[in-house]
């Protein structure tokens, strides 16, 4: 009977670590000092949606079109990070969007998923002008 009650808990020891959830949270990358980075990155940084969007506008419909609505929606836009900017920065210590640190300024998919679209919506941080990269490696050999 002793050894029935060794295997039962032992089964149930095993079968409670096997369940155990060891991910971590969905929003646990966006952190307080993330939305502070994030606000001052908008304050700082949010004009670079004027020459940004003049560049878009042109290679997608010209140059009349980005010279002037490329332009106005980059105004339009750098306002919008330059108001967020100031809200993140001055509510950074606390949870505001839903109860996390995640940026209010999410466009959600079809399919409920968050994205951050560039073309409809703000990116997270403001655009880079000139050569951009989002890769650590290149193909070129070091000697």
């Amino acid at each position: 009977m002793k050894k029935l009650a060794v295997i039962a808990t032992a089964m149930l020891a095993l079968g409670g670590i096997a369940a155990a959830d060891i991910q971590a949270p969905p929003g646990h990358a966006y952190t307080s000092t993330r939305k502070l980075g994030r606000g001052l990155g908008n304050i700082l940084y949010g004009f670079m949606e004027i020459p940004e969007q003049i560049v878009r506008k042109t290679d997608d419909h010209g140059r009349k079109a980005g010279w002037s609505y490329g332009a106005v929606d980059g105004t339009s836009r750098a306002l919008k990070r330059l108001g967020y900017g100031f809200y993140e920065v001055f509510t950074f210590t606390c949870p505001t969007y839903r109860g996390t640190f995640k940026p209010p300024y999410e466009k959600c998919g079809e399919d409920g998923r968050i994205e951050m679209n560039p073309t409809d919506g703000l990116s997270e941080f403001p655009p880079e002008l000139g050569f951009e990269t989002y890769f650590s490696h290149t193909r070129s050999q070091r000697w």
